[in-house]
């Protein structure tokens, strides 16, 4: 370093020592204020200086520059950090003043070379040599590729020795690049405050590593001494940061393990048998839950971008995935719904009977996740959507049912299974007036254990006797008649549950069910097994983002087995249990699961007697062991048949609940008016009305007529003809508005004889009497294109640009940890039970301190608390 030059000069009367030296090969000037500091500096700051001035001269001009600052016309630029120091404030560059340039960035490592010799391998092959206590030892002069290598190295030397390291201070030169830097034990350094439980005991040791021509690194300086004790077992040093490794293979196991919600013990447990044993891994479990954590936080940063980026990947590859996000007035999600092109598709053709249940709330912002659930022609639970809700008010739930029937294409369904929520009872009446409403029976008798007590136990005959009244019923007559002599016989005429659910049996009980379709379905318990598979999926606690993306697995789970399904009917053989003809027809009508259920109906059918009262109109069957059965059991059930045999009618309601009919007369075939088309193979052959002629089901009904071929032909040639070239397509475009024009009046009159017309009278549709009798025809009803309006309510179709509008919801407020249990509805929350006292019988105290016990003697617990000691 040159000598220093100084000068003396005068800032605003000040007297300022002002030097310049060389330091590091960067000329420079340092500059010492007695009194105050600099104005956007310290006492003393370090400054570039130009490099055409030099001299007293230099002086001169940065003397006028500290002026400038001092008078608050600029302040003074800031240096990079040297020596790990921590940097100032970045500062404005005075007038006349260029900073000095930086040179090309430097390769991070030296270029291999075939003929070197690896500092680990020499260590390796010179240790027989040296015999030292350890392997791996960096003395002076060892040279390393690339300072991670360097690390690498340390690392196995402090693993043998028994301590950790990290990374300590380093320096940059003047072109940016790093040239010296300190690998340190990990108990180097100070404590931050002292009386604490920090490891930091300044331990001196270290490596210090320098910077070669060739970007190579040599180990310069190497201390040895600890002043504290070595780690001894494997135990000990992984405990150590840089001794629990996780490799980035490993990283991305474990993330997609949590991401599938595989707990935290299985993940360690599989990492373990992939490196053959538990004691190879080279991390501790608490490592692995402190990534967990992380990788659980980065998720759930920035989760709307990230949820609006799962829907546009998906949207990318089904053009009919939609969803619609409702947000309050702090623009934070309060509702989000979706479904996918095949949901859709599902609903189109599934659509009649649903379930909806919100019982599930595994999720970051401790929301209710909706499932909107039907079954397929196989019997299958198909899910149509999901929805993500802040809140259970009537509010939201409108908006969830109006907004599903839209995302639907508009069609009501015609019964819809819920629990027992009155907000979603109220919803449902104003949003679907003409959709009947059904409570699940098992959220009504879950409570049933609860509220009867000693009655309902395995051993006692109350609960065999209860759910055989429940499930075996099939008229209302019989249910009630069945239920009064329950009721009398075990003296549960002051049971409050009792008397509760018996007054609302319209709502969940089976025979009552008798009118409607429901496809067989008296309960979300099909709800309640997507939330089962759900849990299988969805971690606790996560975000939206990979709550949707696990939703879309479950999607492709369904699909799959439904995938089964389809191939079992397709190409699967038929075992008849009865050898009737009937079975061979409903085989080639149904798909292989109903059939099976169609089976077991002619099975039962075989215990009835057939009698007839009106010949060929009127039918009488008799269960062949009727005197057998319970006296309220309904034994004799009356089938009215039409005249030219085409429909029956049963007063058991079986056909009009679930759509299949059991047959004990003597016939060949299944009427058609009985082949409930969602039920058969061809159930998803539905096409919309101006398609019908190209329908399996309708072809014979709606062939195309000669004029609609012709017509249909002549504007395919003028088409073809006007696509060779512009003056052709404008010539053709106008013939097309003119006839369209002049064809419209004469088009106003309908002869019923087109195609359209045609298809629109032939369609089976499924008609409600206005007297609220049972319906006539039970057919396809089609669904129709119904285009989304948006108004100017808080309801938002999120598009990319919106993304920065909308806001996550608040997390969780709760103290535990999220669990994957099933929430239960504020009605299902069970009240703690009031304590009575055993002498008097009275409420709010107990024996012990009853005023009424006289001279019985008092009992107090032991200091130990397991058993009582009279006083």
């Amino acid at each position: 370093m040159a000598p220093p030059v100084a000068d003396s000069v005068s800032v605003d009367g000040a007297q300022a020592l002002v030097g310049s030296c060389l330091t590091d090969g960067q000329d420079c000037i340092r500059v010492c204020l007695p009194e105050g500091p600099l104005v956007g500096g310290g006492p003393s700051s370090r400054i570039p200086s130009p490099p055409s001035v030099d001299g007293p001269a230099r002086a001169a001009v940065f003397a006028a520059s500290v002026q400038s600052s001092v008078a608050g016309e600029g302040t003074l630029p800031t240096p990079p950090a040297v020596g790990g120091e921590r940097p100032l404030p970045p500062r404005a560059v005075p007038a006349g003043w260029k900073r000095r340039p930086r040179g090309p960035a430097v390769p991070d490592e030296r270029p291999p070379s075939v003929g070197r010799v690896p500092a680990l391998e020499a260590s390796l092959r010179g240790f027989a040599a040296r015999q030292t206590d350890v392997i791996v030892n960096p003395t002076m002069g060892t040279v390393f590729d690339s300072l991670a290598e360097a690390y690498e190295f340390y690392n196995m030397y402090s693993w043998e020795s028994g301590f950790g390291i990290r990374y300590g201070k380093s320096r940059l030169n003047v072109r940016g690049s790093k040239c010296m830097q300190e690998i340190v034990c990990g108990c180097s350094g100070k404590p931050v405050r002292d009386n604490s439980a920090s490891n930091r005991t300044n331990c001196p040791a270290l490596v210090r590593l320098l910077r070669t021509n060739d970007h190579a690194w040599f180990v310069s300086e190497h201390r040895v001494s600890h002043n504290h004790p070595m780690l001894r077992t494997c135990a000990e040093k992984l405990q150590c940061p840089s001794h629990k490794h996780i490799d980035k293979y490993t990283r991305d196991l474990v993330k997609q393990l949590r991401e599938n919600n595989v707990n935290l013990s299985k993940v360690y447990s599989i990492i373990g048998s992939l490196f053959a044993r538990m004691e190879n891994v080279p991390f501790t479990k608490r490592c692995l839950r402190n990534f967990c954590g992380k990788l659980s936080r980065e998720q759930a940063d920035d989760d709307v971008r990230k949820t609006m980026e799962v829907f546009s990947q998906i949207g990318a590859d089904d053009p009919d995935f939609s969803y619609v996000v409702e947000v309050d007035k702090e623009s934070k999600i309060k509702t989000l719904l979706w479904s996918n092109g095949r949901s859709k598709l599902q609903y189109r053709n599934f659509g009649d009977a649903i379930t909806f249940d919100t019982t599930y709330r595994t999720n970051l912002y401790d929301m209710p996740f909706g499932l909107f659930v039907g079954v397929n022609n196989h019997f299958q639970s198909i899910i149509l959507g999901g929805v993500l809700m802040r809140e259970e008010k009537i509010g939201s739930f409108k908006w969830v049912f109006s907004e599903f029937v839209k995302m639907m294409g508009g069609r009501h369904p015609q019964t819809i299974l819920t629990d027992q929520a009155r907000a979603m009872e109220v919803a449902i009446q104003q949003v679907l007036p003409g959709t009947t409403h059904r409570w699940c029976k098992w959220h009504v008798l879950r409570k049933a254990k609860e509220s009867l007590g000693a009655h309902y136990t395995k051993r006692g005959e109350f609960q065999p006797e209860f759910h055989k009244v429940l499930n075996a019923m099939l008229t209302a007559e019989e249910f009630e008649s069945a239920w009064h002599i329950l009721v009398e016989k075990y003296k549960l005429q002051n049971n409050t549950f009792m008397t509760q659910i018996f007054e609302v049996r319209h709502k969940w009980a089976k025979p009552y069910f008798s009118g409607k379709f429901c496809a067989r379905m008296t309960s979300t318990q099909r709800s309640e097994s997507a939330n089962h598979l759900l849990k299988g999926y969805v971690p606790p606690g996560c975000p939206m983002n990979l709550f949707v993306k696990q939703y879309m697995k479950i999607q492709f789970d369904r699909e799959s087995e439904e995938g089964f399904q389809e191939k079992r009917t397709r190409m699967g053989g038929v075992v008849l249990r009865c050898n009737l003809a009937l079975e061979e027809h409903a085989s080639k009508v149904y798909t292989r699961t109903m059939f099976e259920m169609f089976e077991d109906l002619i099975y039962k059918a075989g215990r009835y007697i057939l009698v007839e009262e009106m010949q060929g109109r009127m039918y009488a069957v008799r269960h062949v062991n009727g005197e057998a059965r319970e006296r309220w059991s309904k034994i004799e059930y009356t089938v009215a048949v039409s005249a030219d045999r085409g429909k029956f009618s049963c007063e058991c309601g079986l056909f009009e609940h679930m759509g299949m009919v059991m047959m004990a007369l003597d016939v060949q075939r299944i009427p058609e008016f009985h082949i409930v088309k969602r039920w058969t193979v061809d159930a998803r052959d539905n096409l919309p009305s101006h398609l019908l002629h190209y329908q399996k089901d309708q072809g014979s009904k709606t062939s195309s007529s000669f004029r609609h071929s012709a017509l249909y032909l002549s504007a395919l040639e003028v088409v073809q003809l006007g696509d060779s070239n512009v003056a052709a397509f404008e010539r053709g475009m106008d013939i097309l508005l003119a006839a369209k024009v002049e064809l419209a009046g004469l088009a106003a009159v309908k002869d019923g004889l087109g195609l359209t017309e045609r298809a629109t009278v032939d369609a089976p549709v499924r008609r409600e009497p206005e007297d609220g009798s049972l319906p006539t025809v039970l057919g396809r009803t089609d669904f129709g294109e119904v285009q989304l309006e948006r108004d100017a309510s808080p309801t938002l179709e999120v598009a990319a640009d919106l993304i920065a509008v909308i806001n996550p919801p608040n997390r969780r407020k709760r103290p535990c940890s999220p669990t994957t249990g099933r929430d239960k509805p504020p009605y299902e929350v069970t009240e703690k039970r009031s304590r009575f006292c055993k002498v008097c019988r009275g409420k709010g105290h107990k024996s012990t301190t009853c005023p009424s016990r006289g001279d019985l003697p008092k009992k107090v617990l032991s200091e130990y608390g397991d058993f009582m000691i009279d006083l």
